[in-house]
């Protein structure tokens, strides 16, 4: 399957979330406190908190403020407790936007919310609106160039869904959210590092904006980014470089 041009998009995320390495590890801990909560302090019987645990590690979090957050989530130490809520709209455009959040005051939370939207051209639409545009999955995104008939090879042999090549002769891995890590390890055993790897939640079809608009839609996904109880920002939006 051949899909839009990803390479650049790709290196302005992953630059974003490297310049938020501070509130990356805020995130992290309350990913890692849910999950534990959720599913227990145990990361080889809780796939979500393993992914936590592994993403931690990967931005160099400490390993006793990993540890503290599985205890808080435990019930082994008093914590806040936060609350998932997942807010939906649109961009610029028509692009779907979808707001993963973890909360312990959903007033506010909202209120942030509604506001970046609002203030940024954007609406905040009702449960539902554009969930069913994206799919839950992981996604290895490997730079152009790497072997696609040896990495395709590999891929299928360590049980991905699909392998897309893209236009700029990326190439994308996805697999199932909670086999991604074994996936990932498998590659990486094979000689295959992507540049980037997540689970997330993947457009099935995508929204190319240029120019101004391109602009102002980057602003609105700054601005929800920006906001302390945000998790993550997901968005059908492809930035035309």
């Amino acid at each position: 399957m051949a899909g839009h041009s990803k390479w650049a998009n790709i290196k302005h995320k992953k630059a974003a979330q490297d310049a938020k390495r501070g509130k990356i590890f805020t995130r992290l801990i309350k990913e890692i406190t849910v999950s534990a909560r959720m599913g227990g302090g145990d990361p080889n019987s809780n796939p979500r908190l393993r992914l936590a645990v592994d993403k931690a590690y990967e931005h160099n979090m400490p390993k006793d403020n990993v540890e503290r957050a599985i205890k808080r989530g435990s019930g082994d130490l008093e914590g806040v407790d936060y609350e998932e809520i997942r807010y939906e709209g649109y961009g610029i455009g028509g692009a779907a936007v979808l707001v993963d959040c973890m909360t312990d005051n959903r007033v506010r939370t909202v209120a942030d919310v509604r506001h970046a939207f609002t203030k940024y051209g954007g609406n905040l639409g009702t449960d539902g609106s554009v969930a069913f545009l994206f799919k839950h999955c992981g996604q290895l995104l490997f730079a152009p160039g790497t072997d696609e008939d040896k990495l395709m090879e590999a891929a299928l042999d360590a049980g991905a869904e699909d392998i897309i090549v893209n236009d700029d002769r990326s190439i994308e891995v996805i697999t199932a959210p909670y086999e991604f890590v074994a996936i990932k390890e498998a590659l990486e055993k094979a000689g295959f590092k992507a540049e980037l790897g997540e689970v997330t939640m993947k457009p099935a079809s995508e929204t190319t904006l240029a120019g101004d608009d391109a602009t102002r839609m980057q602003k609105l996904l700054d601005a929800l980014e920006n906001i302390d109880d945000v998790q993550e920002v997901y968005t059908t939006a492809m930035m035309d470089e």
